[in-house]
């Protein structure tokens, strides 16, 4: 039944994050669940940083999740920021380069790259939830390189027994 003239209940924004990170800054873009760009910013990669760019997007009404290109890399320290909040972060896929012509390459454009990470997470073509950082696996990660390689030689490689080099 359809009523004409009442009140809707309040149906509040839920924004989608994207962001587009590099090693001193990461750039932004809001989304709303439609799709709609809310917004743009561009953060350094600092604790306050991080705070800051949380505080702009609510800004615009609750985060429901974030997209963030290397969550294992530059984005790293953000993602641990966000989910410390309660943020849902997803790895988005960095955007492929796209060729002008054969010899030169066509500018990227952070915001663009932003807006696309935030549009694959609501498109559901995230690559999925990035790794912790902090479980079983991560302690076994910084202990492996201390561990002696099993094989002699340049980065562990030996030729195979009665391998000959080169035949005749």
């Amino acid at each position: 039944m359809t009523m004409i003239g009442t009140e809707r209940p309040d149906t509040g924004v839920a924004v989608i994050l994207g962001v587009d990170t590099h090693l001193d800054f990461h750039v932004a873009v809001a989304v709303d669940h439609l799709g709609r760009r809310l917004g743009e910013s561009s953060v350094p990669t600092t604790a306050k940083g991080y705070e800051r760019l949380l505080n702009w997007a609510e800004a615009f009404g609750s985060v429901r999740c974030a997209g963030v290109e290397g969550t294992s890399s530059y984005g790293a320290g953000l993602a641990r920021h966000l989910g410390a909040k309660g943020i849902e972060v997803l790895e988005v896929e960095r955007p492929e380069r796209r060729w002008r012509s054969s010899r030169r390459n066509v500018q990227k454009s952070d915001p663009s790259d932003a807006e696309a990470a935030a549009r694959a997470v609501l498109a559901g073509e995230s690559s999925g939830v990035p790794k912790s950082g902090d479980g079983e696996v991560e302690m076994i990660r910084t202990l492996r390189p201390a561990a002696p390689r099993s094989r002699p030689g340049p980065k562990g490689r030996q030729p195979a027994p009665g391998h000959a080099r080169h035949s005749a």
